[in-house]
């Protein structure tokens, strides 16, 4: 039985490495790749892949809120998180939003076809390279509140394209909202961080991996 894949990532190297390393294994069929997390939720819902390999820190929508759509979306699709973040933090947000692997990109290339097939297998895959402490710090603080749980899945989508430079008119396009709309959701999802400035605003992206640093 063949396993379907779709591959997430704003890089063109990484997608095509990827690709490369999957489809040198009979078992395993690239069916599509794409560069962001809002693509990844549209063709992961059009083509319906057994697995997702996705990338956290991507333009228009992060890996881990465009993981928890694909849940809700598609739930016989099961995502694997392949990121440079290896903190506590990132796989703790990641469990949360329902992925089932976690790889370290350094040791992608060894691990990522045993990951997909485990996956497949319906088991959780953690990266070797992510150390004991990481997981054990995720463990303790597994019934700790990280502040973006503050946030609505909304105000997490907006906020993500505020600090990546869109404007209120740009955002109420793109979603289909009003522009004032998107101004009480910035509002909102300021207060509730307790930020109140756009640069604090954007450090504390950078600092969640909700957006790329560059």
């Amino acid at each position: 039985m063949t396993i379907t894949v779709l591959i997430v990532d704003d890089h063109a190297v990484v997608r095509d490495g990827l690709r490369a390393i999957l489809e040198s294994e009979s078992d395993i069929e690239v069916i599509g790749s794409v560069i962001d997390g809002r693509e990844a939720v549209q063709e992961t819902t059009r083509l319906k892949p057994d697995v997702v390999l996705m990338d956290i820190a991507m333009p228009e929508l992060n890996g881990i809120e465009a993981a928890a759509q694909i849940r809700d979306a598609c739930e016989a699709t099961s995502v694997i998180i392949l990121s440079m973040y290896a903190t506590s933090e990132h796989v703790f947000r990641a469990m949360q939003a329902g992925v089932q692997g976690y790889l370290v990109k350094e040791s992608a290339g060894a691990e990522v076809v045993n990951a997909v097939r485990r996956v497949h297998d319906g088991e959780r895959y953690l990266s070797r390279k992510i150390s004991d402490a990481v997981i054990e710090t995720y463990v303790k603080q597994h019934q700790a509140k990280s502040p973006l749980e503050s946030l609505s899945p909304r105000e997490r989508e907006i906020l993500q394209l505020v600090v990546e430079g869109l404007s209120s008119n740009s955002i109420a396009l793109r979603l289909g909202l009003s522009p004032k709309t998107v101004e009480t959701y910035r509002g909102r999802l300021m207060q509730k961080l307790d930020v109140d400035n756009l640069p604090a605003l954007v450090r504390f992206a950078l600092q969640h991996g909700l957006t790329p640093g560059g």
